[in-house]
């Protein structure tokens, strides 16, 4: 028990999350025998809403029966201020995706091939926009509430707010070790994303910030800039291109997370993210 209160230490609350998320996942999954022959596009939007709803209850319940918090208290008040950090996210992730796009493009790094209205129509176009911005969505929510949320909350509790933040972006660099293309500089590339969501997280102490960052990082990307997003290819996109620098710079196949080339665009994260926070009087709550 925690020393005081009258529940579970830090490490068995985290444990509890976790197994209630697998029999959560198993159980949702169950229906997927009778999943041969849908489309890609809705099969892969459906896996997606199985893990939002496994993350989200799982979440949840724990947060209740093993923190013996609130919801609210894990990051979620909700204002105006909740949609400015979403939107503001949004786009500070855009703009560093977009120098990550230039510099790539200015070295010689990259090739434009064509656009997306060269081949279809507005119609399909602004259906594979949303359809998109709808899967990233439910993952943007998904990873920050369980990673910026849950994991790096409970671990702060149970060590510090520093290990917090190193031991929950490791743990979001591990858990893509399933990805494609994955590589040592890939790990090291996401790890160091986990710590610049976490920055958007200790600067509130909210998730909206670091929640509105993951979903204009994954949108801005691939829908909007072609790349690889963490290794999984096949998205709709605006810009068709090829990636032909050095892999150590560009990241290759796995997209830009694992290259040297993802540095700059988190420093810029960081100072936009300083810029927009710095004035911010920080609330924490812990009912």
């Amino acid at each position: 028990m925690s020393p005081g209160e009258r529940r579970l230490r830090a490490g068995w609350r985290l444990l509890g999350q976790g197994m209630i998320f697998f029999a959560l996942t198993l159980v949702l999954t169950i229906p997927a025998i009778f999943w041969q022959g849908l489309d890609f596009d809705v099969y892969s939007l459906l896996a997606q809403f199985i893990t939002f709803l496994a993350v989200t209850i799982s979440v949840f319940i724990a947060r209740r029966l093993f923190d013996r918090r609130s919801i609210r208290s894990l990051g979620f008040t909700w204002n105006w201020q909740a949609l400015a950090d979403l939107a503001v996210g949004f786009f500070i992730a855009g703009l560093m995706m977009g120098l990550i796009f230039l510099i790539e493009w200015a070295a010689g790094w990259l090739k434009i091939e064509g656009f997306a209205w060269q081949q279809y129509s507005f119609t399909q176009i602004v259906k594979d926009i949303v359809y998109m911005l709808g899967i990233f969505i439910l993952v943007g929510w998904q990873e920050e509430l369980s990673s910026r949320g849950y994991q790096l909350q409970n671990l702060a509790q149970g060590l510090n707010l520093f290990w917090g933040v190193i031991l929950s972006s490791a743990v979001f660099a591990i858990l893509h070790l399933s990805n494609p293309s994955v590589s040592f500089m890939a790990v090291i590339g996401l790890f160091i994303s986990g710590l610049f969501l976490a920055y958007g997280y200790v600067t509130t102490r909210l998730l909206w910030l670091p929640i509105g960052l993951h979903i204009g990082w994954n949108f801005f990307e691939g829908t909007v800039f072609g790349f690889e997003v963490s290794g999984v290819v096949g998205w709709p996109r605006l810009i068709y291109q090829t990636v032909e620098g050095n892999p150590l710079f560009t990241g290759g196949k796995f997209g830009p997370e694992a290259g040297i080339v993802l540095l700059p665009g988190v420093i810029l994260g960081i100072l936009m993210v300083y810029l927009y926070t710095r004035d911010r009087e920080i609330h924490t709550s812990s009912s």
